[in-house]
């Protein structure tokens, strides 16, 4: 078992141990809690209104706001939670989600990254904020963490099931997940009415070094590994505010336009997917 078993897996973990950008560690550090995922719901555009000294703050910790609702409505899909069960967080970034579901619920959580950076980030965090004991992040790949089969009680990806063969992801998912446990995906996929990637979805596959999948193929992949979906939401237009607030921000990354418009276009979907383990 190694955490890095491709050439591709090794670019994408070489592209989050390098990565230190500001949209990510600026908006963190507004309450140390770091993501590494999008925001969704209303803007509260007045922060634009805000004296100019104090503009940028004001920004700053509306977009962290609004990343912050989007790990909480991935957590409140999880199901019914207890403080003895055990969660995974797979694609667990600097462990925003993480520290926040062992706050939510009081239970263990095991994150895995393929990057050694983030992970020695999340435990950092795990360890300032004394949750330790619960809380742990680890350096494995996804599809093969070597955890015993029927661990957990919930697993999920928040933005990270693009890095994977779905197949491959969901068999490794459903081994571990306890019969009757949840699964949970918060995830941009390409809508399939559109046809083939639109040229907005291959530059954010790109800049992410990632390869967006189509919105059938999760059904499809899921069908095949005994996960059945219990709820579907459309996020995309609950989505497009924030990147509408983070294109006029400081943070901007210049992948914002095309996040815009593939999502105006319909050619890209924001979808949050939880599935039980039959």
């Amino acid at each position: 078992m190694t955490a890095i078993a491709s050439v591709y897996q090794h670019d994408v973990a070489t592209y989050w141990n390098t990565e230190r950008n500001p949209v990510n560690l600026r908006l963190g550090d507004v309450s140390g809690i770091y993501h590494h995922h999008y925001g969704i719901g209303e803007v509260d555009w007045s922060v634009l209104e805000t004296p100019e000294d104090a503009r940028e703050e004001a920004v700053i910790a509306e977009l962290h706001r609004l990343e912050n609702a989007q790990a909480r409505f991935l957590l409140e899909h999880l199901g019914d939670i207890r403080p003895d069960h055990r969660l995974m967080d797979a694609g667990s970034g600097r462990g925003g989600s993480s520290i926040m579901a062992n706050a939510a619920f009081g239970c263990q959580v095991d994150g895995v990254s393929i990057s050694q950076a983030q992970v020695d980030f999340a435990n950092g965090q795990a360890a300032e904020r004394g949750v330790s004991d619960k809380v742990r992040f680890h350096f494995k790949n996804m599809l093969d963490t070597g955890f015993e089969a029927g661990a957990f009680q919930a697993i999920w990806n928040n933005e990270s099931t693009m890095y994977t063969v779905l197949d491959d992801l969901f068999a490794a998912h459903s081994r571990l997940l306890a019969r009757g446990g949840r699964y949970v995906t918060i995830t941009g996929c390409y809508n399939d009415v559109y046809g083939l990637p639109s040229r907005a979805v291959s530059t954010i596959n790109a800049h992410y070094v990632c390869d967006i999948h189509p919105r059938s193929a999760y059904f499809r992949a899921m069908a095949a590994n005994r996960l059945v979906p219990v709820t579907v939401v459309d996020l995309t237009a609950d989505t497009i505010p924030y990147w509408e607030l983070r294109e006029k921000s400081s943070v901007a990354t210049g992948i914002e336009s095309a996040f815009l418009e593939a999502y105006r276009d319909g050619s890209f979907q924001y979808l949050l997917i939880a599935a039980d383990r039959i």
